[in-house]
């Protein structure tokens, strides 16, 4: 996506659909800036911890001012942390914060990498964060990344001198980018990737620092600033129309799922660097000092920078394509250069910018959207030249795909397209899925696990269904390269593009991913069944943990279309002692057994995607009592709790601030209210009164973790709570029942420590720091690093006839992973009174 298309879309506030795939469709300014950067041999990668963390000002300055190649090196695709937008987390999570990124980078220019590491949730010190992310094996992904991409420069967005100050994944990623530096030029270190790539030693290693980090302006003003450099980055730039933070806000807004949208800013700005390591500069004012950054980093390369700069100096923008000759002149000298890491990167370029002057349009588009190995799509390629210069068409090619022989070329004349089609059955793909390649084998807490070591660092998997273009122009070669795309016209969107994706013939869904049995009753179990071909026929089978059983053992099916689905429903009877397990769905067609679900995540600001993930529901045999019956939930940030409360047997309705009422909440014995949904959910300022009038009559309300930062009200609880950043990120930190008797920690259930046992991802997140002494604390908790425990994981306040109950706790990740004692908690909380 072009930067200004791009750009403009984002800010109009209109949906991106099928960005990823759609083909660059460049301006004359947009090809000059690109012509620009052609002449700039300058390389910087950026380092942080997870998407959001980047400095999109800095990466915008270096990629659209100075003209560097520069890219983000995101050690995690931040799984852990929350999504405003719905109901993904984790694993799927990580997916879209993967593709928010790359429309992040398509806003600012740069490019995107990444290590295996997982972003397991919050970490308070970088040897808990290294020890989970398996250190060696990260560092190995640092290393191989700065040899792969042989950045001059690398900027660091923490401190690696401060451990313990911070987010631990923050200062980790660090600490690894400052051993890194000097690791990646020694080839004793991770030998295989520097015999594939090559060692590589960075000029210098910078900390992108800011007052934050000195604790205020007033520190930093006094601080001793030798090793200082100060860079401008809030440039304009007429081509776009924005200026740098304009662009940088943009970047930044595409972290939707984080709600970091940003407004534009104009002026000047200065962001700091700090030295590190390397070569300190004679010139603080350039950040690529004593690099050369000409042409004659290029071996003949010389002769080529004086063809581009008389391109440049005289870039005729009314016909772009009457550049061309010159730039073939520069094109064919560049090839006759020795191979090399930079004739590579810029032979690339200057190939795409003879294209795009060119008004070459090459398009390869599949009739369908998803197939299975057994399919026969249609591939249509279109090819069209849009100016005078003399093009032909020599050949059409693919390896997975065959088209008619073209027994001469095709001369494409000016506007006029030409057309083909491949061979009806001649598809033969390679034996692999194209679903997220992170996904494809099972992994550890800390690390994704990738059996295609050329795959490690990349965002994406390349795409797998190249269509090979052989094209002259005026009696020069070139092969272009497109992957195969799927478009179609939606009544509203208009065009819109999808992948080309390679999924199994059939796949498999449990739609409750966590299912409770409360008692020894069996329950009907529904698995959705969906044909990836036609004509489908199979056997379904129901893989039980042991102790449990499923009636029928095995279902026959036939399904005709393609799509089609088909809901089949199982007996699933638990044993009568409490019990945890996993069901998985088998489905036999002819001697293979597939075992995967498709899920599909459409949000229109990234693109459509098919992930497959294992086809799998927890069950859990929980000995638990309730009381009560009908709940009132109000959503916030998203989570799964309605759904989670209803396989306890509760009644669980949604309303929204409207229906928040007074007369409403007098049929419902408990108001639970979502995550974050006093940051969220800004009606919520005015409804205090309901709430507490609500309470006073008898009413149970529990309040799920807020944030201090951006609360649309203070005052939301009937007696004062200070929130903070306080947290215990250590699932198995012991918990200690500082009122034991408490009917919350008793009734119907009795709450002990085991109860704390099989937690996932952490205990709690931002409890408060104080509060009325008419909250009562429950629990005390602390992680192994912090000073002293914490006892605001739990308020309960008695308040009128009912109760008031504020919680970090996360029940948003505990009980959609089926954690029999959270479940048996929550059930108390909501049956307190009663």
């Amino acid at each position: 996506m072009r930067l200004k298309g791009f750009l403009l879309l984002l800010a109009l506030g209109l949906p991106l659909f099928g960005w990823g795939q759609k083909p660059e469709k460049p301006t004359s300014s947009e090809i000059y800036e690109d012509l620009r950067k052609l002449s700039f041999f300058g390389t910087a990668l950026y380092v942080a911890a997870h998407p959001d963390d980047e400095n999109t000002r800095m990466i915008s300055y270096l990629a659209n001012d100075v003209k560097a190649r520069t890219a983000y090196l995101a050690i995690t695709r931040g799984g852990g942390g929350q999504n405003l937008l719905g109901p993904e987390i984790r694993e799927l999570l990580g997916v879209i914060r993967t593709y928010e990124l790359l429309g992040a980078r398509a806003a600012d220019g740069g490019s995107q990498f990444f290590t295996r590491a997982v972003d397991f949730g919050f970490s308070k010190h970088p040897d808990e964060t290294l020890q989970i992310w398996d250190k060696d094996d990260v560092l190995r992904d640092v290393v191989m990344n700065i040899r792969r991409y042989k950045p001059d420069i690398v900027i660091n967005r923490f401190n690696h001198r401060t451990p313990g100050t911070t987010h631990g994944h923050h200062t980790a990623s660090a600490m690894l980018s400052v051993e890194a530096f000097d690791m990646a030029g020694d080839p004793t270190i991770f030998p295989e990737s520097a015999e594939k790539y090559g060692v590589w030693q960075p000029k210098r290693l910078l900390f992108n620092t800011s007052w934050w980090f000195y604790g205020s302006r007033e520190n930093f003003e006094k601080a001793d600033k030798t090793n200082l450099f100060a860079v401008e980055t809030g440039n304009y730039f007429p081509a776009t129309g924005l200026s740098n933070g304009e662009i940088a806000a943009l970047s930044r807004s595409m972290h939707k799922t984080q709600g970091f949208g940003s407004t534009g800013s104009r002026g000047n700005q200065t962001e700091w660097l700090e030295f590190i390591k390397g070569d300190f500069p004679e010139n603080k004012e350039n950040l690529f000092d004593g690099i050369d950054t000409s042409w004659s980093r290029i071996s003949g390369g010389e002769a080529v920078g004086a063809i581009v700069k008389e391109v440049t100096e005289n870039f005729n923008f009314l016909n772009p394509s009457a550049n061309v000759p010159k730039l073939l002149e520069a094109y064919q000298l560049l090839q006759k250069s020795p191979d090399s890491h930079w004739k590579t990167i810029k032979l690339d370029a200057l190939q795409k910018i003879i294209l795009d002057c060119s008004g070459i349009f090459l398009e390869a588009r599949s009739n369908q959207q998803m197939v299975t190995f057994q399919s026969n799509p249609i591939v249509s390629v279109e090819a069209i030249n849009r100016s005078n210069l003399n093009v032909k068409l020599n050949s059409v090619s693919a390896t997975e795909f065959k088209f008619p022989d073209m027994f001469a070329a095709v001369t494409l004349a000016p506007n006029e397209g030409y057309n083909t089609e491949s061979v009806n059955g001649s598809f033969n793909p390679v034996r692999q899925y194209t679903a997220p390649y992170w996904l494809s084998e099972q992994g550890s807490l800390g690390m994704y696990k990738v059996n295609q070591e050329d795959l490690i660092g990349l965002p994406e998997a390349p795409k797998r269904f190249p269509v090979n273009f052989s094209i002259s122009i005026n009696g020069v070669n070139m092969m272009v390269t497109k992957n195969v795309i799927h478009k179609y016209n939606d009544p509203v969107a208009g065009e819109v593009y999808q992948p080309f994706d390679v999924v199994p013939v059939v796949t498999t869904a449990i739609e409750e991913k966590v299912i409770v049995f409360p008692s020894a009753q069996s329950q009907t179990i529904p698995v959705l069944v969906t044909a990836g071909e036609n004509n489908l026929e199979g056997t379904l089978r129901l893989q039980v943990p042991e102790g449990w059983s499923a009636s029928p053992s095995s279902v026959n099916f036939k399904l005709m279309d393609q799509g089609e689905s088909l809901r089949i429903n199982i007996e699933v009877t638990p044993p009568s002692d409490q019990s945890e397990g996993y069901i998985i769905p088998e489905v036999t067609v002819g001697d293979q057994v597939y075992t995967k679900e498709l899920i599909q995540i459409d949000y229109p600001h990234i693109p459509f995607l098919n992930v497959l993930v294992p086809s799998k529901a927890k069950v859990a045999r929980i000995s638990i009592d309730k009381r009560g019956e009908r709940i009132a939930y109000v959503n916030g940030a998203g989570d799964a709790i309605p759904e989670s409360l209803k396989q306890i047997g509760y009644e669980v309705t949604t309303l929204t601030p409207q229906e928040l009422t007074a007369e409403n909440l007098k049929s419902y014995d408990a108001l639970v209210f979502g995550i974050r949904a006093y940051n969220t959910v800004a009606e919520l300022e005015f409804k205090k009164e309901v709430v507490a009038s609500y309470v006073e009559q008898g009413g149970n309300v529990i309040v799920q973790y807020n944030t201090s930062h951006r609360l649309v009200t203070d005052d939301f609880a009937p007696y004062p709570i200070q929130l903070s950043r306080e947290r215990v990120t250590d699932e198995y930190a012991p918990v200690t029942l500082l009122k034991p008797e408490h009917p919350a920690l008793n009734s119907p259930n009795k709450i002990t420590a085991a109860d704390f046992e099989g937690w996932v991802q952490e205990r709690g997140l931002y409890f408060p720091s104080s509060w009325d002494s008419n909250y009562e604390a429950l629990l005390e908790m602390k992680d192994e690093q912090a000073s002293s425990p914490s006892q605001g994981s739990l308020l309960v306040a008695k308040h009128g006839k009912g109760h008031y109950i504020y919680t970090g706790l996360s029940f948003f990740r505990e009980l959609p992973a089926g954690v029999p004692g959270a479940y048996r908690l929550f059930a108390n909380l909501l049956s307190i009174g009663k």
